[in-house]
């Protein structure tokens, strides 16, 4: 049978990247994403579906894994990756920036869980979640915003709350915590801040999309069958000390 795989934010730097790891690996992939235009161009992949979806909508959420239902079933493996980082400084934080940051990272996220959960029930073998996090959601000596890193944070909570809750129901979930990774999302701040940060990389190089997509389809695929719970740091050996 063959497995379907969900990704969100399939359309940006990162999310082709796992688009193109899943679908080599044999997988029917879903793409859910805001950017109709982004879709559309992967929609050429033999294997993709897109849905445009705003993620900060629960009904949009809702109505796209009723689609996914009608059209293949059920679901093997989510991956939440869509997100971003808004950087105004505290304390002057904007609400509707605030509320708009944590939507994207993590409430968006939260729905998929329990949408892809529903649509999990049945299917053959460890069904698998994978939550795309930040470095930032624990190290303090980078750039990131309190509310960058509190989203983040909480989706990796989410995900040792779900991987304890669903281990019996061999549901796996584990969270990837990547630092600097050339994305788009590079255009958020300063030539100088960027350098600075990736300067700190051991490698003196940011990591790159394709590089953390092979670790989530490592843990979509069969070796990740017995990894649960886990938040997997990627920052080349940056913050051991």
């Amino acid at each position: 049978m063959t497995k379907i795989a969900v990704v969100t934010g399939a359309a940006g730097g990162m999310g082709r990247a796992i688009v193109a790891r899943l679908l080599a690996d044999g997988m029917q992939v879903v793409g859910l994403d805001v950017d109709a235009q982004g879709l559309a161009d992967l929609s050429a992949e033999p294997g993709f579906t897109g849905l445009q979806t705003d993620l900060t909508d629960p009904d949009a959420i809702a109505d796209a894994f009723a689609r996914i239902a009608d059209l293949h079933g059920g679901v093997d493996a989510l991956v939440n990756n869509a997100g971003t980082c808004f950087m105004s400084e505290f304390p002057n934080i904007p609400v509707a920036e605030f509320e708009r940051q944590m939507a994207l990272n993590f409430s968006g996220a939260f729905h998929c869980c329990q949408a892809a959960i529903k649509l999990m029930e049945r299917r053959e073998g460890v069904r698998k979640i994978v939550n795309i996090s930040s470095n930032g959601a624990y190290n303090f000596d980078a750039f990131d915003p309190p509310h960058y890193r509190a989203s983040k944070a909480a989706l990796d909570t989410l995900t040792k709350d779900l991987a304890r809750r669903y281990a019996t129901d061999k549901i796996a979930v584990n969270s990837i915590a990547p630092a600097m990774t050339e994305t788009p999302l590079f255009g958020v701040v300063s030539e100088e801040v960027l350098a600075k940060a990736i300067a700190q990389m051991p490698h003196g190089r940011a990591m790159q999309p394709a590089e953390i997509a092979a670790w989530v389809g490592f843990l979509i695929g069969p070796a990740g069958d017995v990894s649960s719970g886990n938040v997997i740091i990627l920052n080349q050996g940056r913050d051991v000390r």
